[in-house]
């Protein structure tokens, strides 16, 4: 339970620093942010698999590149979920959100790792 609030937290964070880069990703608040993370996660869950078994030829025909569309996708559906999860220059703001959201996700994971030496 305790790994599960710590992604959470991590995600919600780089759902702020998303949303001070200018990207085109705009998010009102901390609780914003928060729900986003939650709505996110949860559609990462159920979807992810289900778009993945559908153009898996198209992700092996682009070497894995097709990836990040869907999490372009899962990005944008959260932003027209959440209320206050604003994507201003659409598809373009959703695939540099997403991948802005994996480098950050990354970056504060490891570090988190790097501080429980």
């Amino acid at each position: 339970m305790t790994g599960l609030f710590v992604s959470w937290l991590v995600t919600t964070l780089s759902f702020l620093i998303i949303s001070r880069l200018p990207v085109g990703v705009e998010i009102d608040s901390f609780g914003k942010a928060a729900i986003s993370a939650v709505v996110f996660g949860i559609l990462n869950a159920i979807l992810r698999p289900i778009l993945g078994f559908f153009t898996f030829p198209l992700i092996l025909l682009t070497f894995g590149l097709f990836l990040f569309v869907l999490n372009a996708i899962i990005f944008g559906l959260a932003a027209a979920i959440v209320p206050g999860f604003r994507l201003r220059y659409g598809i373009w703001s959703a695939l540099i959100g997403a991948i802005a959201l994996s480098v950050i996700n990354s970056l504060l994971f490891n570090l988190l790792a790097a501080l429980r030496l």
